[in-house]
């Protein structure tokens, strides 16, 4: 496919017998066509004049022009729009040189195609903002340059020789237009408030727009503002995890056999099932060295990973915990050979981190712990009154047996974050178990199924560093009754010996039903870890009543759009898109957070 450049224009012009100035390898191109019969001139003429201003290829992912290509102009035909398309923009002012001085439309191009054009030669080929200048130079002794599509891969041959001298140097301190490759990459990394700003649809090539509110936007930009690490960083943000259907057991909240229920009626046939960790979700991004930190995350202090939470938060407020825990996870990583097999330099994981103390210490010193501690002094001290008051005589049995109830209650919960929380002053004192490697040079891992998942995090753990662990799980047929009530008893002693539960999720990555696209994953949490959610008398029947009117969509559409936007945000880095496409999802998923949803779920 061939588009129309301003020298074909021009040449076909003077063909027509148009007024033209003879310049810039004109006057060979007329002599080597005067040696040609009329026929063939007639010819040539016919085949420039029908040449089009630009290709919209790919469904409209990809936009091809010889000097450029506007949002607005895209799949339009105009007399504006095939100038813009042969010549640019210019100002209509001239540099030192007499060429004409250019506007710099890529710069703020937000379209969603990808911009190929050339006109203006450059040194090397960068990324600006989805669009790339493959004009390299060849005429005037550069190279010629071609990318090759969807793979955006460039390949380059050297020019035989220089076959025209240009009116401005090609290489050297002042580059065309001043877009040197190094500015254009820079630009490229410059976020925009105005990109996050009000109301936002986001594209996603699984599911469609995912629209977000211009309260919530406003909301997660405030807090990646204040509180977010460095966002060349944050490319990916997990999503929460939707509960699973209120249980219809007597004294029972939550159970494994709604969520089994749940994907079988979904037409899932196999799903895993993973030990829930009770910990704290971190994302960690990881590189071989720090020169993989510069040229992929912009690292340009030496750092060669970062751990931060599900809401783009530093875990550590210093490197004295994080940087001897990315070093042991580097090393556990190389042992498996995991850094040569995948051919990376880099990799994206998602994990729990232990204990829950780590991030939400102050939180159970404030709130579980007080409330358990003042609790149980105060119930304490009324069943020592009760006592000495039935002691008297007096008719208070009911009273102490309910007041008694409450309290074994109380130590139940008290139990039960405990077991939970531990002192940490060393990353000896830690544990990581990784569950996901979600992404690594040219690939992101969301087409291998939870299984591939698991055993790469089983590689890692298997290092015999003690900080390192693997999630235990197992794979069933939720239609199986047999592995049903096996997936059942591990959940009930999970739960009596302090875990919280487990996670199931349909064995591929992304499960479709007969309704569509289904959760991609469901908790199930056991009855002493939702003690601490609910509070310490949850448990007691009018409670139970009370909470099984609990609302579950609003937590499972938030859940699933998050799911989304995590992984479209992660693909786009992997293909190496500008950092404002990644962030737009990032902080997609940390608008969705502003959804007025119930916590405790």
């Amino acid at each position: 496919l061939c588009v129309a450049g301003n020298h074909e224009s021009k040449l076909a012009r003077k063909l027509q017998g148009r007024n033209t100035q003879v310049t810039h390898g004109l006057a060979e191109s007329l002599t080597q066509l005067d040696m040609e019969s009329p026929a063939f001139r007639q010819l040539v003429v016919k085949f420039l004049d029908g040449l089009i201003s630009h290709y919209v290829l790919d469904g409209g992912n990809l936009v091809v022009a010889h000097a450029g290509m506007k949002t607005e102009y895209q799949g339009r035909a105009s007399a504006r729009v095939r100038d813009f398309c042969l010549y640019g923009e210019t100002t209509g002012e001239t540099d030192e040189f007499g060429l004409p001085v250019r506007t710099d439309w890529a710069a703020s191009y937000r379209g969603r195609a990808m911009v190929v054009y050339g006109h203006t030669p450059v040194t090397e080929p960068a990324w600006l903002n989805n669009t790339m200048n493959i004009d390299t130079g060849c005429v005037f002794g550069g190279k010629l340059t071609a990318l090759r599509y969807p793979e955006k891969e460039l390949v380059s041959v050297p020019a035989a020789r220089v076959y025209y001298e240009p009116a401005r140097p090609l290489a050297g301190a002042v580059q065309p237009e001043g877009l040197s490759a190094p500015a254009e990459t820079r630009a490229a990394d410059l976020l925009d408030i105005d990109d996050v700003l009000g109301k936002r649809v986001i594209a996603t090539r699984l599911r469609g727009n995912i629209t977000v509110r211009e309260e919530n936007a406003a909301a997660a930009l405030e807090v990646m503002s204040r509180f977010a690490l460095d966002p060349r960083w944050l490319v990916y943000l997990p999503p929460t995890i939707s509960p699973c259907d209120t249980s219809g057991l007597p004294g029972t909240l939550e159970h494994p056999s709604e969520v089994f229920t749940y994907f079988r009626n979904n037409g899932v046939s196999s799903v895993v099932c993973e030990e829930k960790h009770m910990g704290s979700r971190a994302v960690i991004q990881i590189c071989r060295h720090a020169e993989a930190a510069r040229t992929r995350f912009g690292a340009t202090n030496g750092e060669t990973g970062i751990c931060y939470t599900r809401t783009g938060r530093r875990f550590f407020p210093d490197a004295s915990m994080e940087q001897p825990l990315l070093d042991r996870l580097h090393k556990a990583i190389a042992d498996a050979g995991l850094w040569d097999e995948l051919q990376t330099d880099w990799m994206t994981l998602d994990c729990e981190l232990m204990p829950w103390s780590t991030k939400a210490i102050e939180l159970i010193r404030s709130q579980y712990a007080a409330v358990g501690t003042a609790a149980s002094v105060s119930l304490s001290a009324s069943v020592e009154a009760l006592t000495r008051a039935q002691a008297r005589g007096l008719a208070v049995d009911a009273l102490l047996e309910s007041v008694q109830e409450r309290r074994q209650l109380v130590d139940r919960y008290r139990a039960a974050y405990r077991a939970y929380c531990w002192p940490v002053e060393t990353v000896d004192d830690l544990v990581l178990a990784p569950f996901h490697l979600l992404a690594s040079e040219g690939a992101s891992h969301f087409g291998k199924d939870h299984t591939w998942h698991m055993e790469m995090a089983a590689r890692i753990a298997s290092s015999g560093d003690p900080v390192f662990i693997a999630t235990p799980y197992k794979t069933i047929d939720p239609g199986d009754q047999a592995q049903r009530r096996d997936a059942v008893s591990r959940w009930e002693e999970l739960s009596r010996t302090g875990g919280e539960g487990m996670v199931v999720k349909p064995l591929q990555f992304l499960a479709t039903g007969p309704n569509g696209f289904v959760q991609p994953a469901l908790k199930c949490r056991g009855p002493e870890y939702l003690r601490i959610i609910y509070g310490p008398e949850y448990s007691t029947p009018a409670n139970i009543d009370r909470l099984r009117s609990r609302g579950l969509g609003a937590k499972r559409r938030m859940a699933f759009r998050q799911f989304l936007l995590g992984m479209e945000g992660l693909e786009r880095f992997v293909e190496k898109a500008p950092l404002r496409k990644v962030h737009e999802c990032v902080l997609g998923v940390l608008a969705l957070e502003a959804e007025p949803t119930d916590p405790r779920l």
